[in-house]
């Protein structure tokens, strides 16, 4: 990203703990010198609505609002990646937070070079720029892969960043099965993590957007034990 693309890309970070702040703002305000900054959840919401950022960085362990509330009230006002802050470890904590709506997550402590790492990932993802035309039609859904535009029976579809990536992988070939930790890798840009987990989640947050009937899907295929396909449904 150039020094005046960067200057555009607004990032607002969400975190009570002025050490804490100021760390994240020597690790990114090179690549990212618009950085907004709020100590509390209603200050975040309030940023994201008057300032509109590109990506939300957000501590879940706020003094005035429960973190999970906050993550859930900015996935409902903007489709921009939300990377979570969280001391928590267990699987549920991160069910929980991936069903708000977050993008990724970091548990504390963590290092400045990781979460820099982990930001420009979600930039490049939600940075795609529009390359040669492809529509893909099936089941009424009619995704343009290159522009990032879906619909459904005419209806647009709003995909966040990371659903868009795991969705592109998916129909990239369709009948293939891909395994876990082929998406994993694909999506995330990482070779270790809980794999399952984080596709658990979000390919149930895409079929919810994008099937007919979400519990009895058409188009994304679970393959127990293995990975998922996409299905060209008639």
């Amino acid at each position: 990203m150039t020094g005046t693309a960067a200057a555009h890309y607004r990032l607002l970070v969400i975190e009570d703990e002025v050490d804490i702040r100021r760390a994240v703002g020597a690790a990114l305000r090179d690549h990212h010198p618009a950085i907004i900054e709020a100590s509390t959840g209603k200050a975040g919401v309030d940023a994201v609505d008057a300032s509109h950022p590109d990506l939300i960085i957000l501590d879940l362990g706020l003094p005035d609002l429960d973190g999970l509330a906050v993550c859930e009230r900015i996935r409902s006002m903007t489709v921009a990646p939300i990377i979570v802050l969280t001391a928590r470890h267990g699987e549920s904590d991160t069910v929980a937070l991936l069903n708000a709506g977050a993008d990724d997550y970091i548990t504390k402590p963590f290092s400045t070079q990781e979460l820099a790492a982990r930001v420009a990932a979600q930039v490049r993802r939600s940075r795609v720029p529009p390359a040669e035309h492809e529509t893909i039609v099936a089941d009424g859904l009619s995704i343009d892969v290159h522009r990032r535009q879906a619909s459904r029976d005419g209806n647009p579809v709003r995909l966040t960043p990371i659903e868009w990536e795991l969705l592109t992988v998916l129909v990239s070939d369709p009948g293939r099965v891909f395994t876990h930790q082929q998406l994993f890798t694909a999506v995330w840009k990482r070779a270790f993590g809980d794999a399952r987990l984080y596709l658990r989640v979000h390919v149930t947050n895409v079929r919810r957007k994008i099937e007919r009937n979400p519990a009895d899907p058409r188009l994304i295929i679970t393959e127990p034990g293995v990975g998922y396909r996409f299905i060209m449904a008639p």
